[in-house]
């Protein structure tokens, strides 16, 4: 669907989303946008965890998750950011309503690599047409990234290769990234677009670094699959150039640059 904007909201940022962020949500469904928001959450699984006294660990970037983790990360992804999130919507005047991607398989995974990451999975289908059918009522799905097989075994999935993986599904229009940051920021200055072709040398410089690489590597997905174009945007300043683009670094497929000027 070519009016839907799909944004990942980052766990570190859901509790400071500006009312800006919430105001540029409305401005887009008033110009016919459909928003659908998938979210993260590990701080606040990271501060249950050490709260219950279970020791857990990163492999490659990833949390290794075992069964008794699998439970708290649902817990706390779906029990607790969720609804606080869909609240703050509700709050804002936007309806909204929290879904985990376990619901009615809508996000059905993989297992990375068992042996290695536990229960952590990779999405390999979402259920588009029930997103369809939220978003079509005029209702913004809050998901959280749980997922589960066919087996209905839980996966916890990366909050960032979830949203690319459900705006890829859904041929959406822009994945828009919702972080701390304004964007990419090289030698002090917002970078407001660059190309997939950029990217590797970015991070190769430290111009990307830390937690941006992920999502710009999701990014890149992404704009492998359906996705037309990728934004990374601060959700605590989150402002508007016009009625219908959002503030930020644009990430664009290098191919679609050099076909606009054959």
């Amino acid at each position: 669907m070519q009016d839907i904007i799909v944004f990942k909201c980052g766990g570190s940022s859901v509790h400071d989303l500006s009312d800006d962020f919430f105001d540029n949500i409305k401005s887009l469904q008033q110009v016919g946008m459909k928003p659908v928001i998938v979210h993260g959450g590990g701080p606040a699984i990271a501060s249950m965890l050490e709260k219950l006294h279970i020791e857990y660990e990163f492999v490659e970037g990833l949390r290794k998750t075992t069964d008794e983790m699998m439970d708290v990360v649902e817990m706390v992804l779906s029990g607790h950011v969720n609804p606080a999130l869909t609240r703050r919507f509700q709050e804002s005047k936007i309806t909204a309503i929290g879904l985990s991607g376990s619901d009615d398989r809508l996000l059905e995974a993989t297992p990375i690599h068992a042996a290695k990451f536990g229960q952590v999975g990779e999405v390999k289908a979402v259920n588009t047409s029930l997103i369809e059918t939220v978003v079509n009522q005029g209702i913004v799905p809050v998901i959280s990234p749980v997922a589960i097989d066919d087996k209905q075994k839980r996966y916890n999935v990366n909050a960032d290769t979830a949203a690319g993986a459900v705006a890829s599904a859904l041929k959406a229009t822009q994945l828009v990234f919702v972080t701390d940051v304004p964007g990419i920021i090289q030698d002090g200055t917002l970078l407001e677009q660059v190309t997939t072709d950029n990217i590797q040398q970015l991070i190769d410089n430290g111009t990307i670094y830390g937690g941006m690489i992920p999502k710009v590597k999701a990014a890149m997905k992404g704009l492998l699959g359906n996705v037309r174009e990728v934004m990374i945007v601060n959700g605590k300043e989150s402002a508007m150039k016009d009625t219908t683009t959002l503030a930020g670094t644009t990430i664009q497929r290098t191919a679609e640059k050099v076909n606009a000027g054959s």
